[in-house]
């Protein structure tokens, strides 16, 4: 039975747009060998999610940018629109996050893994923090963190 990761992404700029589609081709690798499952990997900005979206995604990896030590308006605009539909019918959910931080990303950590844990959502690694100076290691370690969720939501670990 086929299963869908959706990874919701804010991209405002070409950095974050590459960590982005790191991950993306990362699970549709995943998909295009024939030894591995179907995962449907679908991307959105957090502007466009919909309670139903992250409802019905059989896992969520999280991306977002560090803005004044705190997480991105545009996530932050999201979970404001979303959260309370949320509680209560993602229990469990399978979640990942990924944090492209100028700073040291303490901040946004601390916010999404508290709103995470009120969701009743399931962390399934420890938060991916990508600080610093933009390093192209980055795009490779989100690569790395979405293979995870799709090959895990796959093998019915998530």
């Amino acid at each position: 039975m086929s299963k869908t990761l959706l990874i919701i992404a804010h991209t405002p700029s070409p950095n974050t747009a590459a960590l982005a589609k790191a991950g993306i081709a990362a699970c549709r690798d995943y998909n295009d060998d024939d030894d591995n499952g179907d995962v449907e990997t679908r991307c959105l900005s957090p502007f466009d999610v919909t309670s139903t979206d992250i409802a019905t995604a059989d896992g969520v990896v999280l991306g977002t940018t560090e803005n004044i030590g705190y997480m991105a308006g545009a996530t932050k605009d999201m979970f404001d629109r979303c959260y309370n539909d949320w509680l209560d019918f993602t229990n469990g959910k399978p979640v990942a996050i990924y944090i492209r931080a100028g700073l040291d990303g303490t901040a946004t950590k601390r916010a999404l893994t508290s709103i995470s844990s009120a969701l009743g959502w399931r962390l399934v690694a420890e938060p991916l923090i990508l600080h610093g100076d933009w390093n192209d290691a980055f795009c490779q370690d989100v690569a790395n963190l979405c293979l995870g969720m799709a090959a895990g939501l796959d093998a019915g670990i998530f």
